[in-house]
């Protein structure tokens, strides 16, 4: 048998175990070349993993010899890149989908050694509890009936909510992949159920004129005039200037979004790049503007000192930014006079599908909506309503007819 050249490497047979063992000598991530060990039930399979090994080697690929397991590295992909490169809020959501979700689940498993079937696996088991056992009920309550029988609840967590684990999941290991401490990200490999987006979330013409004569007594009356004729999110109604207001020439600039984040109010860019967006208003918009710089011109003389100006446009009684969540005391009252069920952000989806209805082309719905993308103006929010169905299929039959 001819003597092997220095780098082929070697097999041999496990002892006690019906496995084969290869020792291949490649240049790993951290830049050193190591000889690396691989397993298989048989010598041909041995061979083929340890030329796969070599074929990278020699293209200047290397490959991953850290043993890092996935909490560890989650924990680094947070802190080193989600922190510095993302906003706050982005930075939020995916800490609390990790702490939750991806290291109980996921955290003692090895980064290089998780496979599509390890996540797919796991994500069917998630798919399949409820919101209490899958940390919707704090640590420090009480444990869930459902949790100590053994037994989930029905309230099962929303495909919306798998979905979004997903791709928390698909994003710290394609950071991975970038860094080369893996050579594929796994997380793609594996399908998850499309989210099922209800239809009607919105209000029709005649329900947006009553909530908008509803709410003409209450103070955040132009607050309800923006969400419903400019279609502009929460975040940015609070977070709005009155420097970005031309009252004059009748514009309005969208590039500011006040949100809580880690327990402290935060004023902080729009959602995207797409969302900064310049939008004329229309003569009723500018009404109620100026009806509510009065008003507040009032209120800043009735709180006297106690006023802190922060040049916002809706603001507490004396000034201060307003707390998102405290938007409800105004707007669970209004919905509950009408009989309504609508979140507030359903305002929004009610300005986007009523300017579809009007038969305003898709890409300027998308403008003045800031979506990022025309798919999400057309598959989130436009669905027609029943009047326009029949008045399409009216026409079909009249013209087969």
């Amino acid at each position: 048998m001819a003597k092997r050249a220095n780098g082929d490497g070697s097999i041999t047979r496990m002892k006690g175990r019906d496995l084969f063992h290869g020792r291949v000598y490649v240049t790993t991530t951290s830049g050193a070349v190591k000889r690396v060990s691989v397993y298989g039930k048989t010598r041909d399979e041995v061979r083929e993993k340890m030329t796969e090994l070599q074929a990278q080697h020699h293209k200047g690929i290397p490959v991953p010899d850290t043993n890092i397991k996935m909490a560890d590295y989650l924990t680094y992909w947070l802190h080193a890149v989600v922190r510095v490169n993302r906003r706050p809020k982005t930075y939020q959501g995916y800490e609390s989908v990790v702490r939750v979700h991806l290291v109980p689940g996921l955290g003692a498993k090895k980064l290089r050694t998780l496979k599509a079937s390890d996540v797919r696996t796991w994500l069917a088991k998630v798919a399949n509890t409820c919101q209490c056992c899958a940390g919707g009920v704090d640590k420090a309550r009480k444990q869930p009936r459902c949790c100590a029988a053994g037994e989930c609840c029905e309230n099962k967590l929303s495909r919306r909510m798998v979905q979004w684990i997903h791709a928390v999941l698909r994003n710290a290991l394609e950071n991975a992949v970038r860094e080369e401490l893996i050579l594929r990200n796994v997380a793609r490999l594996v399908q998850v159920p499309t989210p099922d987006y209800g239809t009607g979330k919105g209000l029709t013409v005649p329900q947006a004129r009553l909530l908008l004569k509803a709410a003409s007594a209450d103070r955040l009356h132009a607050l309800y005039v923006l969400a419903l004729a400019m279609g502009m999110r929460r975040g940015e109604l609070l977070g709005l200037h009155w420097s970005a207001i031309d009252l004059e020439r009748g514009t309005l600039i969208v590039s500011s979004n006040l949100q809580r984040v880690d327990g402290e109010l935060q004023l902080g860019p729009t959602k995207t790049a797409s969302s900064l967006r310049t939008l004329p208003l229309p003569p009723f918009v500018l009404d109620a503007l100026q009806a509510h710089r009065e008003q507040q011109a009032q209120e800043r003389a009735a709180a006297g000192d106690r006023w802190k100006e922060s040049g916002l446009v809706f603001t507490s009684r004396v000034g201060t930014p307003m707390e998102p969540d405290n938007l409800r005391r105004s707007w669970y009252p209004l919905r509950d006079r009408l009989g309504l069920t609508l979140r507030f952000h359903d305002l929004r989806h009610t300005c986007v599908t009523l300017l579809l209805d009007l038969g305003v082309p898709p890409h300027i719905v998308r403008q003045i909506a800031g979506h990022s993308d025309i798919g999400v103006t057309m598959k989130v929010y436009a669905h027609a309503s029943l009047d326009e169905q029949r008045k399409a299929l009216g026409s079909l039959s009249e013209a087969l007819a």
